[in-house]
């Protein structure tokens, strides 16, 4: 089967379980596979003819910005339900990063990946 990739989305967006977390925004990544039959785009090099990356882009950031969950496992699997709703798009990875996360160490983020 064949994949869109949709990589390096970052957005702003509040969620976490810290009330401080609740308070503001903070900077996600998001990266997207989507599993999705090109065979049609191939042959016409029509855009009606495959699932457009850049509409997936922005569903996502309304997500990320617009909605509000504890877990980033609950907005990964929020993400990729909103990708689901192609009925062309047979399967999704979507792969989430907090890119500050409130510890009291230094690393570059946490993240969840899920499968659907």
């Amino acid at each position: 089967m064949d994949t869109i990739h949709i990589n390096g989305i970052e957005i702003m967006g509040v969620h976490g379980v810290l009330p401080e977390e609740q308070q503001r925004a903070q900077p996600f990544a998001v990266d997207i596979t989507l599993v999705v039959d090109l065979t049609a785009a191939a042959a016409s090099d029509d855009l009606a003819d495959t699932v457009d990356y850049g509409a997936v882009a922005e569903a996502v950031a309304a997500v990320v910005a617009q909605e509000r969950f504890q877990l980033l496992e609950r907005l990964a699997g929020r993400i990729a339900d909103e990708c689901r709703t192609d009925p062309r798009v047979q399967g999704v990875t979507v792969s989430l990063r907090k890119l500050r996360p409130p510890v009291p160490i230094v690393l570059d983020s946490v993240g969840v990946t899920v499968t659907r």
